[in-house]
Protein backbone atom coordinates (compact mmCIF):
# COMPACT_ATOMS: atom_id res chain seq x y z
CA UNK A 1 0.00 0.00 0.00
CA UNK A 2 1.11 3.43 -0.92
CA UNK A 3 2.57 5.63 2.11
CA UNK A 4 1.41 9.24 2.11
CA UNK A 5 3.92 11.74 2.10
CA UNK A 6 4.84 15.47 2.65
CA UNK A 7 5.66 17.35 -0.28
CA UNK A 8 8.58 19.37 -0.85
CA UNK A 9 10.02 21.57 -3.85
CA UNK A 10 13.70 20.85 -3.62
CA UNK A 11 14.78 23.19 -6.72
CA UNK A 12 13.77 25.11 -9.70
CA UNK A 13 15.45 26.77 -12.51
CA UNK A 14 14.42 29.09 -15.21
CA UNK A 15 15.60 30.04 -18.55
CA UNK A 16 16.16 33.87 -18.33
CA UNK A 17 12.75 35.05 -20.72
CA UNK A 18 12.86 37.23 -23.75
CA UNK A 19 10.53 39.37 -25.94
CA UNK A 20 8.39 37.46 -27.90
CA UNK A 21 8.23 37.89 -31.61
CA UNK A 22 11.26 38.96 -34.29
CA UNK A 23 13.20 40.95 -32.39
CA UNK A 24 13.03 38.80 -29.29
CA UNK A 25 15.88 36.91 -28.40
CA UNK A 26 14.81 33.57 -28.67
CA UNK A 27 12.61 34.26 -32.09
CA UNK A 28 15.33 31.29 -33.34
CA UNK A 29 14.98 29.34 -30.79
CA UNK A 30 12.56 26.25 -30.43
CA UNK A 31 10.35 26.21 -27.66
CA UNK A 32 11.22 22.70 -26.42
CA UNK A 33 14.82 23.59 -26.37
CA UNK A 34 13.86 26.50 -23.83
CA UNK A 35 12.33 23.75 -21.29
CA UNK A 36 14.95 21.09 -21.91
CA UNK A 37 17.84 23.41 -21.59
CA UNK A 38 16.06 24.50 -18.69
CA UNK A 39 15.31 20.56 -17.10
CA UNK A 40 19.34 20.03 -18.18
CA UNK A 41 20.34 22.95 -15.70
CA UNK A 42 18.00 21.24 -12.45
CA UNK A 43 19.41 17.75 -13.53
CA UNK A 44 22.92 19.33 -13.48
CA UNK A 45 22.29 21.38 -10.06
CA UNK A 46 21.47 18.19 -8.61
CA UNK A 47 23.57 15.26 -9.42
CA UNK A 48 22.46 13.18 -6.28
CA UNK A 49 19.29 12.74 -7.61
CA UNK A 50 19.79 9.32 -10.00
CA UNK A 51 17.70 10.30 -13.84
CA UNK A 52 16.06 6.47 -13.53
CA UNK A 53 14.46 7.58 -9.85
CA UNK A 54 12.24 10.29 -11.94
CA UNK A 55 9.05 8.71 -11.67
CA UNK A 56 6.80 11.35 -14.15
CA UNK A 57 7.78 14.49 -15.73
CA UNK A 58 4.87 17.10 -16.45
CA UNK A 59 5.06 20.10 -18.73
CA UNK A 60 2.62 22.94 -19.59
CA UNK A 61 2.19 24.55 -22.44
CA UNK A 62 -1.02 27.12 -23.64
CA UNK A 63 -0.55 26.38 -27.34
CA UNK A 64 0.46 22.83 -28.15
CA UNK A 65 1.46 22.90 -31.36
CA UNK A 66 4.70 22.46 -33.19
CA UNK A 67 7.87 22.66 -31.15
CA UNK A 68 5.35 23.42 -28.28
CA UNK A 69 3.14 19.64 -28.88
CA UNK A 70 3.75 16.16 -29.04
CA UNK A 71 3.66 15.34 -25.28
CA UNK A 72 5.95 17.97 -23.80
CA UNK A 73 6.95 16.49 -20.55
CA UNK A 74 8.27 13.03 -22.49
CA UNK A 75 9.74 14.48 -25.03
CA UNK A 76 11.56 17.29 -23.13
CA UNK A 77 12.36 14.21 -20.51
CA UNK A 78 14.27 12.20 -23.44
CA UNK A 79 15.95 15.26 -25.33
CA UNK A 80 17.36 16.17 -21.59
CA UNK A 81 19.12 12.49 -21.45
CA UNK A 82 16.68 10.82 -19.16
CA UNK A 83 16.35 7.17 -18.61
CA UNK A 84 13.56 6.17 -21.36
CA UNK A 85 12.16 4.60 -18.55
CA UNK A 86 11.40 7.62 -17.49
CA UNK A 87 6.99 8.57 -18.70
CA UNK A 88 5.89 12.21 -19.36
CA UNK A 89 2.67 14.08 -20.40
CA UNK A 90 1.94 17.71 -21.62
CA UNK A 91 -0.58 19.83 -19.60
CA UNK A 92 -2.55 22.96 -20.15
CA UNK A 93 -4.36 25.27 -17.88
CA UNK A 94 -3.13 28.28 -19.72
CA UNK A 95 -1.36 30.85 -17.08
CA UNK A 96 -1.19 28.40 -14.47
CA UNK A 97 -0.28 25.73 -16.06
CA UNK A 98 3.05 25.21 -14.81
CA UNK A 99 1.47 25.77 -11.59
CA UNK A 100 -1.08 23.35 -12.07
CA UNK A 101 2.01 20.72 -13.04
CA UNK A 102 3.41 21.09 -9.73
CA UNK A 103 0.36 20.47 -8.07
CA UNK A 104 -1.12 17.66 -9.81
CA UNK A 105 2.54 15.43 -9.70
CA UNK A 106 2.81 16.87 -5.99
CA UNK A 107 -0.53 15.25 -5.24
CA UNK A 108 1.12 12.31 -7.01
CA UNK A 109 3.67 12.70 -4.12
CA UNK A 110 1.60 13.40 -1.35
CA UNK A 111 -0.62 10.23 -1.87
CA UNK A 112 2.89 7.72 -2.71
CA UNK A 113 2.11 7.02 -6.06
CA UNK A 114 5.58 9.32 -6.71
CA UNK A 115 8.68 9.65 -4.69
CA UNK A 116 11.05 12.22 -6.94
CA UNK A 117 8.88 14.04 -10.41
CA UNK A 118 9.37 17.20 -12.23
CA UNK A 119 7.13 20.12 -13.54
CA UNK A 120 7.57 22.76 -15.25
CA UNK A 121 6.25 24.82 -17.92
CA UNK A 122 7.17 26.58 -21.61
CA UNK A 123 5.73 29.56 -23.45
CA UNK A 124 7.11 30.88 -27.26
CA UNK A 125 4.99 32.90 -27.20
CA UNK A 126 6.57 34.59 -30.14
CA UNK A 127 6.24 31.47 -32.25
CA UNK A 128 2.73 30.32 -30.84
CA UNK A 129 0.71 33.64 -29.96
CA UNK A 130 -2.04 32.82 -27.29
CA UNK A 131 -5.00 31.65 -28.93
CA UNK A 132 -3.69 30.78 -32.25
CA UNK A 133 -5.80 28.34 -34.59
CA UNK A 134 -8.30 27.65 -31.21
CA UNK A 135 -12.08 27.40 -32.26
CA UNK A 136 -13.87 28.55 -29.84
CA UNK A 137 -17.58 26.71 -29.55
CA UNK A 138 -20.04 29.24 -31.05
CA UNK A 139 -22.34 28.35 -28.15
CA UNK A 140 -20.11 30.30 -25.81
CA UNK A 141 -21.32 33.53 -27.60
CA UNK A 142 -24.50 32.36 -29.37
CA UNK A 143 -26.00 31.00 -25.80
CA UNK A 144 -24.71 34.07 -23.84
CA UNK A 145 -22.73 31.47 -21.81
CA UNK A 146 -19.87 34.40 -21.80
CA UNK A 147 -19.13 37.53 -23.17
CA UNK A 148 -16.69 38.43 -25.67
CA UNK A 149 -15.20 40.22 -23.10
CA UNK A 150 -14.23 37.08 -21.47
CA UNK A 151 -11.72 36.16 -24.94
CA UNK A 152 -9.20 38.84 -24.49
CA UNK A 153 -7.54 39.23 -21.32
CA UNK A 154 -6.94 42.92 -21.89
CA UNK A 155 -10.72 43.76 -22.00
CA UNK A 156 -10.98 41.62 -18.36
CA UNK A 157 -8.33 43.86 -16.77
CA UNK A 158 -10.40 46.99 -17.85
CA UNK A 159 -13.34 45.01 -16.75
CA UNK A 160 -11.71 45.01 -13.22
CA UNK A 161 -11.35 49.05 -13.15
CA UNK A 162 -14.58 49.45 -14.38
CA UNK A 163 -15.97 47.36 -11.32
CA UNK A 164 -13.63 48.53 -8.52
CA UNK A 165 -13.23 52.37 -9.35
CA UNK A 166 -11.36 52.35 -6.51
CA UNK A 167 -8.54 50.23 -8.56
CA UNK A 168 -7.52 53.68 -10.27
CA UNK A 169 -4.94 53.45 -13.72
CA UNK A 170 -2.54 55.73 -11.07
CA UNK A 171 -2.40 52.73 -8.89
CA UNK A 172 -1.96 50.67 -11.54
CA UNK A 173 0.67 52.47 -12.86
CA UNK A 174 2.78 53.17 -9.40
CA UNK A 175 2.37 49.48 -9.26
CA UNK A 176 4.02 49.22 -12.59
CA UNK A 177 6.92 51.21 -11.70
CA UNK A 178 7.71 49.65 -8.17
CA UNK A 179 7.75 46.11 -10.11
CA UNK A 180 10.39 47.40 -12.35
CA UNK A 181 12.32 49.12 -10.00
CA UNK A 182 12.51 46.39 -7.43
CA UNK A 183 13.55 43.82 -10.31
CA UNK A 184 16.32 46.07 -10.69
CA UNK A 185 17.21 46.09 -7.68
CA UNK A 186 17.25 42.06 -7.08
CA UNK A 187 19.18 42.28 -10.60
CA UNK A 188 21.50 44.55 -8.64
CA UNK A 189 21.67 42.11 -5.41
CA UNK A 190 22.41 39.46 -7.52
CA UNK A 191 19.19 37.69 -6.29
CA UNK A 192 17.46 36.99 -9.44
CA UNK A 193 20.90 35.11 -11.61
CA UNK A 194 22.00 32.25 -9.24
CA UNK A 195 18.08 30.43 -10.63
CA UNK A 196 18.61 31.78 -14.32
CA UNK A 197 20.32 28.68 -16.81
CA UNK A 198 21.77 30.47 -19.67
CA UNK A 199 20.79 29.89 -22.90
CA UNK A 200 23.13 29.61 -26.55
CA UNK A 201 20.99 32.13 -28.97
CA UNK A 202 21.64 32.26 -32.63
CA UNK A 203 21.19 34.98 -35.04
CA UNK A 204 22.31 36.78 -38.15
CA UNK A 205 24.98 38.31 -36.29
CA UNK A 206 26.29 34.65 -35.14
CA UNK A 207 25.97 32.84 -31.75
CA UNK A 208 25.70 35.17 -28.28
CA UNK A 209 24.14 34.09 -24.87
CA UNK A 210 21.12 35.11 -23.05
CA UNK A 211 21.60 35.37 -19.57
CA UNK A 212 19.42 37.75 -18.67
CA UNK A 213 15.87 38.83 -18.41
CA UNK A 214 14.81 40.75 -21.70
CA UNK A 215 12.10 42.78 -20.57
CA UNK A 216 13.34 44.85 -17.95
CA UNK A 217 12.98 48.98 -18.16
CA UNK A 218 14.67 50.43 -15.61
CA UNK A 219 14.08 54.27 -16.70
CA UNK A 220 10.32 54.05 -15.85
CA UNK A 221 8.66 56.62 -15.09
CA UNK A 222 5.29 57.62 -13.95
CA UNK A 223 5.08 60.87 -16.64
CA UNK A 224 6.22 58.14 -19.19
CA UNK A 225 3.50 55.74 -18.20
CA UNK A 226 0.96 57.96 -18.10
CA UNK A 227 1.91 58.55 -21.92
CA UNK A 228 1.14 55.30 -23.11
CA UNK A 229 -1.64 53.95 -25.19
CA UNK A 230 -4.51 52.06 -23.76
CA UNK A 231 -4.88 49.05 -26.73
CA UNK A 232 -7.69 47.50 -25.42
CA UNK A 233 -10.46 50.41 -25.32
CA UNK A 234 -10.28 53.88 -26.52
CA UNK A 235 -9.07 56.22 -23.16
CA UNK A 236 -8.44 53.28 -20.55
CA UNK A 237 -7.01 51.94 -18.02
CA UNK A 238 -4.20 48.88 -19.31
CA UNK A 239 -1.22 49.98 -20.78
CA UNK A 240 1.91 48.40 -21.87
CA UNK A 241 3.32 49.66 -18.46
CA UNK A 242 1.17 47.96 -15.96
CA UNK A 243 0.18 44.72 -17.64
CA UNK A 244 3.05 41.60 -18.08
CA UNK A 245 4.50 42.38 -21.87
CA UNK A 246 4.34 38.60 -24.29
CA UNK A 247 6.95 37.18 -23.20
CA UNK A 248 9.01 33.40 -24.45
CA UNK A 249 10.50 31.23 -21.65
CA UNK A 250 10.51 27.78 -19.36
CA UNK A 251 10.59 26.77 -16.26
CA UNK A 252 11.44 23.44 -14.28
CA UNK A 253 11.37 22.20 -10.60
CA UNK A 254 12.23 19.83 -8.91
CA UNK A 255 9.29 17.86 -6.84
CA UNK A 256 10.35 14.85 -3.62
CA UNK A 257 8.07 13.19 -0.96
CA UNK A 258 9.46 12.72 2.32
CA UNK A 259 11.22 9.06 1.76
CA UNK A 260 13.20 10.99 -1.50
CA UNK A 261 14.48 13.44 0.50
CA UNK A 262 16.04 11.66 3.28
CA UNK A 263 17.58 8.35 1.10
CA UNK A 264 19.12 10.91 -1.59
CA UNK A 265 19.84 13.12 1.58
CA UNK A 266 18.42 16.47 -0.20
CA UNK A 267 17.90 19.64 0.92
CA UNK A 268 14.43 21.25 0.30
CA UNK A 269 13.76 24.70 0.19
CA UNK A 270 9.44 24.70 0.80
CA UNK A 271 7.21 22.47 1.77
CA UNK A 272 3.73 22.33 0.09
CA UNK A 273 0.70 22.78 2.44
CA UNK A 274 -2.32 22.90 0.41
CA UNK A 275 -3.42 24.23 -2.76
CA UNK A 276 -6.66 25.14 -4.90
CA UNK A 277 -7.77 26.08 -8.28
CA UNK A 278 -11.20 28.38 -8.25
CA UNK A 279 -13.86 29.75 -10.96
CA UNK A 280 -15.16 33.07 -11.47
CA UNK A 281 -16.54 34.96 -14.31
CA UNK A 282 -14.75 35.00 -17.12
CA UNK A 283 -15.40 38.94 -18.05
CA UNK A 284 -13.13 39.24 -14.54
CA UNK A 285 -10.89 36.61 -14.89
CA UNK A 286 -8.75 38.37 -12.48
CA UNK A 287 -10.56 38.37 -9.22
CA UNK A 288 -9.55 34.64 -9.67
CA UNK A 289 -6.85 34.24 -6.97
CA UNK A 290 -9.41 35.31 -4.42
CA UNK A 291 -11.54 32.23 -4.22
CA UNK A 292 -8.76 30.31 -4.86
CA UNK A 293 -6.35 31.75 -1.49
CA UNK A 294 -9.69 31.45 0.45
CA UNK A 295 -10.04 27.90 -0.52
CA UNK A 296 -6.42 27.58 -0.16
CA UNK A 297 -6.26 28.94 3.09
CA UNK A 298 -8.90 27.11 4.40
CA UNK A 299 -7.34 23.56 3.44
CA UNK A 300 -4.46 24.71 5.17
CA UNK A 301 -6.41 25.74 8.39
CA UNK A 302 -4.85 29.07 8.34
CA UNK A 303 -5.68 32.92 7.69
CA UNK A 304 -4.29 35.62 5.56
CA UNK A 305 -2.61 37.29 8.58
CA UNK A 306 -0.23 33.76 8.84
CA UNK A 307 1.20 34.60 5.48
CA UNK A 308 4.53 36.07 5.43
CA UNK A 309 5.41 36.41 2.17
CA UNK A 310 2.92 36.92 -1.40
CA UNK A 311 4.60 36.02 -4.55
CA UNK A 312 1.79 36.80 -7.29
CA UNK A 313 1.55 36.98 -10.58
CA UNK A 314 1.53 40.51 -12.11
CA UNK A 315 -0.57 39.17 -15.19
CA UNK A 316 -2.23 43.08 -15.34
CA UNK A 317 -1.46 45.37 -12.29
CA UNK A 318 -4.86 46.18 -11.17
CA UNK A 319 -5.23 42.09 -11.22
CA UNK A 320 -2.87 42.01 -8.09
CA UNK A 321 -4.39 45.39 -6.44
CA UNK A 322 -7.97 43.94 -6.45
CA UNK A 323 -6.52 41.05 -4.64
CA UNK A 324 -4.41 42.94 -2.01
CA UNK A 325 -7.52 45.42 -1.34
CA UNK A 326 -9.38 42.43 -1.19
CA UNK A 327 -6.98 41.45 2.20
CA UNK A 328 -6.64 44.73 2.91
CA UNK A 329 -2.81 44.71 2.33
CA UNK A 330 -1.04 47.89 0.91
CA UNK A 331 -0.29 48.82 -2.53
CA UNK A 332 3.23 48.77 -1.02
CA UNK A 333 3.74 46.12 1.47
CA UNK A 334 6.95 44.52 1.59
CA UNK A 335 5.79 41.01 1.56
CA UNK A 336 4.19 41.09 -1.88
CA UNK A 337 6.41 40.31 -4.59
CA UNK A 338 9.36 41.44 -2.99
CA UNK A 339 11.87 41.09 -6.10
CA UNK A 340 9.62 42.21 -8.28
CA UNK A 341 7.26 40.42 -11.19
CA UNK A 342 5.74 39.81 -14.37
CA UNK A 343 5.14 43.56 -15.13
CA UNK A 344 9.02 43.90 -15.49
CA UNK A 345 10.22 40.14 -15.83
CA UNK A 346 7.53 39.19 -18.28
CA UNK A 347 4.67 36.44 -18.07
CA UNK A 348 5.55 33.26 -20.22
CA UNK A 349 1.66 32.06 -19.76
CA UNK A 350 2.55 28.44 -19.11
CA UNK A 351 5.60 29.15 -17.45
CA UNK A 352 5.52 31.64 -14.64
CA UNK A 353 4.03 29.54 -11.87
CA UNK A 354 7.42 27.63 -11.51
CA UNK A 355 8.64 31.40 -11.75
CA UNK A 356 6.66 32.57 -8.71
CA UNK A 357 8.03 29.24 -6.84
CA UNK A 358 11.89 29.49 -7.27
CA UNK A 359 11.25 33.56 -6.23
CA UNK A 360 9.23 32.46 -3.03
CA UNK A 361 11.87 29.68 -2.59
CA UNK A 362 14.29 31.96 -2.66
CA UNK A 363 13.26 34.00 -0.26
CA UNK A 364 12.38 31.76 2.44
CA UNK A 365 16.10 31.31 2.72
CA UNK A 366 16.72 34.80 3.34
CA UNK A 367 13.59 34.98 5.43
CA UNK A 368 13.82 32.32 8.48
CA UNK A 369 10.86 34.14 10.53
CA UNK A 370 8.51 33.79 7.88
CA UNK A 371 7.01 30.68 8.16
CA UNK A 372 4.64 30.68 5.47
CA UNK A 373 3.89 32.30 1.60
CA UNK A 374 1.59 31.92 -1.23
CA UNK A 375 1.90 31.75 -4.88
CA UNK A 376 -0.87 32.87 -6.74
CA UNK A 377 -2.06 33.57 -10.10
CA UNK A 378 -5.57 34.46 -12.33
CA UNK A 379 -6.00 32.23 -14.94
CA UNK A 380 -7.64 32.77 -18.68
CA UNK A 381 -11.33 31.87 -18.66
CA UNK A 382 -12.43 33.00 -15.42
CA UNK A 383 -9.65 30.83 -13.13
CA UNK A 384 -7.62 31.47 -9.96
CA UNK A 385 -4.87 29.37 -8.49
CA UNK A 386 -3.21 29.48 -5.04
CA UNK A 387 -0.35 27.08 -3.01
CA UNK A 388 0.58 27.26 0.51
CA UNK A 389 3.90 26.95 1.15
CA UNK A 390 5.68 26.31 4.37
CA UNK A 391 9.26 27.64 5.01
CA UNK A 392 12.02 24.80 6.19
CA UNK A 393 14.40 27.39 7.94
CA UNK A 394 11.16 28.89 9.66
CA UNK A 395 13.73 29.41 13.12
CA UNK A 396 10.07 29.61 15.35
CA UNK A 397 10.04 33.22 15.57
CA UNK A 398 7.76 35.85 14.12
Amino acid sequence: MAKKNDVYFVDGTRTPFGRAGEKGMYWNTRADDLVVKAMIGLLERNPGVPGERIDDVAIAATTQQGDQGLTLGRTAALLAGLPTTVPGYAIDRMCAGAMTAVTALGAGVGFGAYDLAIAGGVEHMGRHPMGFNADPNPRFLAEKIVSPDALNMGITAENLHDRFPQLTKERADHFGLRSQQKVEAAYRNGKIQPDLIPIALRSEAGWGLADTDQGMRPETTMEGLATLRTPFRPHGRVTAGNSSPLTDGATVSLLAGSQAVHDLKLTPKMRMVSFAYAGVEPELMGLGPIPSTEKALAKAGLKIEDIGLFELNEAFAVQVLSFLDHYGIGDDDPRVNAWGGAIALGHPLAASGVRLMIQLAAQFAENPGVRFGLTAMCVGLGQGGTVIWENPNWNGKK
